[in-house]
């Protein structure tokens, strides 16, 4: 499998706090003002959160996420966090003018081959903030793209109008109405690629998702890929906290998701 080749300047950067506001009852979104070597992020990679201690509350590990936006002509990382736990829950109070330590970028990110002219993206939840980096790179680089968004119900749907301003086709699917089966999604992708001339797929997050693009991307010879998350510890591949099982040529091989990840072919991953 070929994989980008990426040279940004892994570092230590302390940032400042623009925003973090909430976008649903559950979402927030952290928008920081970075220094230029933390601005150099790919697609699909990630950094590693030092989240703030509040009161009682330390977090001892830093947590990673990936980037939901990058724009490098106002200096700005943005973050899309669901309130889950210690880190998240702290990441939560920070505020306007306060500093945020960040340390990256990490991993390996998304690749787009030249031959893929018409993509397709399909994710639910918060996986569709690590899709949004890929959205802005195909617009910037004259790609079709199309999205489905999935969600439990509509006020959770999230990227939606930021992927229209990116100029996708954004198809929404939820479990309030029952499109977001996966057989009424199956049909969905599959009008999508007889119909649009689909080249490539990616995917994050969803057991199901991964199942149903692995099975349609066998059927349509596609290409595709996977972000994949993780607990982590060092974010560096040195502790060996995040390894999954993949298939690659035919056998089982153990990977670290942090560095030889956090995106994956889609057809070596495995459903968990």
């Amino acid at each position: 499998m070929n994989t980008p080749d990426h040279t940004s300047k892994v570092c230590e950067c302390i940032c400042t706090v623009i925003s973090n506001e909430f976008v649903n009852d559950q979402y927030k979104q952290l928008i920081l003002a970075a220094p230029e070597p933390a601005l150099q992020a790919e697609p699909g990679q990630f950094f590693h959160l030092l989240c703030p201690q509040r009161d009682d509350l330390t977090p001892f590990l830093r947590r990673p996420m990936s980037v939901y936006r990058i724009d490098r002509d106002n200096n700005r990382l943005c973050f899309l966090f669901k309130i889950t736990g210690v880190g998240t829950t702290t990441m939560s109070t920070l505020e306007p003018g306060d500093s945020f330590n960040v340390f990256g970028p990490l991993g390996r990110g998304f690749r787009l081959e030249p031959a893929w002219q018409n993509l397709l993206v399909v994710a639910r939840g918060v996986g569709l903030a690590t899709l949004a980096p890929l959205a802005q790179s195909a617009h910037r680089k004259g790609r079709r793209l199309f999205a489905i968004c999935s969600a439990r119900s509509p006020e959770y749907l999230l990227s939606v109008e930021y992927f229209r301003e990116l100029e996708a086709t954004v198809f929404c699917v939820t479990d309030s109405d029952g499109s977001s089966n996966v057989s009424a999604v199956e049909g969905l992708v599959r009008d999508l690629i007889e119909q649009q001339g689909i080249d490539a797929l990616f995917t994050c997050g969803s057991n199901r998702l991964l199942k149903l693009l692995q099975k349609l991307g066998r059927e349509y010879n596609l290409p595709g890929e996977i972000a994949l998350e993780q607990q982590m510890a060092c974010g560096l591949g040195m502790c060996y906290c995040c390894v999954r099982t993949f298939v690659r040529d035919g056998k089982r091989v153990d990977l670290r998701v942090c560095k030889e990840g956090p995106v994956f072919d889609l057809q070596e991953a495995m459903a968990w």
